[in-house]
């Protein structure tokens, strides 16, 4: 069991981390551009405060259970994740956006699983 935890965090931070950097160093009106619609409402500030939590909790899912310092942090990090992939489905929903709702739910059972894995292990 602990072997899958680590692969689920591993590709969760990697993509979490992949998907916060680009939010927070491209600009809002270029991610519109290339297809991130939802971000055409919001300022550039909650915009790049999304990237900075996505990386938070990237690095949340790897860090404290790696280093051994604070690991209750993991699960509480992806449990963080899954309130995120919550709002991201609502946003979609709300827009129409229906296409992405699978990576929402993907992303969140992911986060789920290992919050589920730390918090019982």
């Amino acid at each position: 069991m602990n072997i899958a935890l680590w692969v689920v965090q591993g590709l969760l931070a990697a993509a979490y981390l992949a998907a916060g950097l680009m939010k927070v160093v491209r600009p809002r009106e270029q991610m519109v551009a290339s297809g991130m619609a939802w971000a055409k409402d919001m300022t550039d500030g909650a915009f790049k405060a999304i990237g900075a939590v996505e990386v938070a909790g990237a690095l949340g899912l790897v860090l404290p259970q790696l280093t051994g310092v604070a690991p209750i942090l993991t699960p509480i990090a992806a449990v963080g994740l899954v309130i995120v992939q919550i709002f991201a489905a609502r946003v979609h929903l709300k827009l129409g956006e229906t296409k992405s709702l699978p990576v929402n739910v993907v992303l969140l059972l992911l986060a789920a699983f290992v919050a589920v894995g730390r918090f019982a292990g």
